[in-house]
């Protein structure tokens, strides 16, 4: 095949990329249910222990490879801040602040995950990249000034979000080489687990709230262990492993848009018509980061990028 000929991009991928984005908005809906039965800790550690025996089990089936030992940092540093340290913040955080601003504060991460990405992975600053990052942003501030209560930010609060949005960044950033060595759901399984065993000190917190939580909210439980962690963390990964950090980091502002849709289907909570033209601007700008590059005419030698 001659230079400047496209290669048929396979769907996987994006199909992967969207299953990420509706299990983790989902987990929006289902938080609701169980916040006031289980500690954003004890959240944090029920879910993580749910995905790892899921993955776990999954990844007995499939097999795995031996993690060569200079792999071990990055996994330590993905599965304590991705894993740990983003869930409980955000947990946290959420209990403080309004979802307008947690939404707002923490899509500061795929901002974060471009810049470090570009700075530390060689992939560099695209113009499509930054574009539709900026117009996508903007969509999350029109959402976060729709569903804004009002009522002012606690600062604990706002810390945590930000706390929340500076651990997933580290975490996608220090993820996205292991990819090029270990399999989607390798790594998901042992991110999710060293998270797991981050929170451990949570554990008597998370057997008061099963001892004393309904039926439901325990269902709930299991369901982001299953779904939100487990099947998209892995989806995720798998998408992550074929692009760019900075390009998944910019899918996840389609986040808070579907999860009004969701809130709006599920819960009958209608949203303003404010979200809703915010939801347009992310979903233009996330498409906008999609777009491939404009391939060099023929006959002109291509300049190497830097790679990991």
């Amino acid at each position: 095949m001659s230079y400047g000929e496209r290669v048929p991009a396979s769907p996987r991928p994006l199909l992967a990329a969207a299953v990420t984005v509706l299990l983790w908005a989902s987990a929006f809906v289902a938080i609701r249910h169980v916040s006031t039965d289980f500690s954003p800790g004890a959240l944090s550690l029920g879910r993580l222990l749910v995905g790892s025996v899921v993955l776990g089990a999954a990844l007995l089936k499939s097999g795995h490879a031996a993690v060569p030992r200079q792999l071990w940092p990055r996994l330590l540093v993905c599965g304590v801040l991705w894993f740990g340290v983003y869930n409980v913040a955000l947990n946290a955080a959420e209990r403080r602040v309004d979802a307008g601003t947690a939404a707002l504060l923490v899509n500061v991460g795929p901002i974060l995950i471009a810049l470090l990405a570009g700075l530390l992975l060689g992939e560099g600053f695209p113009r499509t990249l930054l574009l539709g990052g900026a117009v996508a942003f903007g969509g999350v501030v029109v959402i976060a000034l729709a569903t804004s209560s009002g009522e002012g930010s606690d600062l604990i609060g706002v810390l945590l979000c930000l706390v929340a949005a500076v651990a997933y960044a580290g975490g996608v950033v220090s993820q996205k080489p292991l990819l090029g060595h270990l399999s989607a759901l390798q790594v998901t399984w042992l991110a999710c687990t060293i998270g797991a065993v981050a929170c451990l000190p949570y554990l008597p917190s998370l057997a008061q709230g099963l001892g004393s939580a309904p039926a439901s909210s325990s269902g709930w439980l299991v369901y982001l262990g299953v779904f939100p962690t487990a099947v998209a963390f892995t989806t995720w990964a798998y998408a992550l492993a074929r692009t760019s950090a900075g390009k998944m980091g910019a899918t996840t502002y389609l986040v808070p848009p579907v999860a009004i849709l969701l809130s709006w289907m599920l819960l009958g909570e209608t949203p303003p018509a404010l979200a809703l033209l915010g939801g347009l601007l992310c979903l233009a700008g996330v498409s906008l980061t999609r777009r491939a590059p404009r391939t060099a005419p023929r006959g002109r030698v291509p300049r190497r990028a830097a790679g990991p």
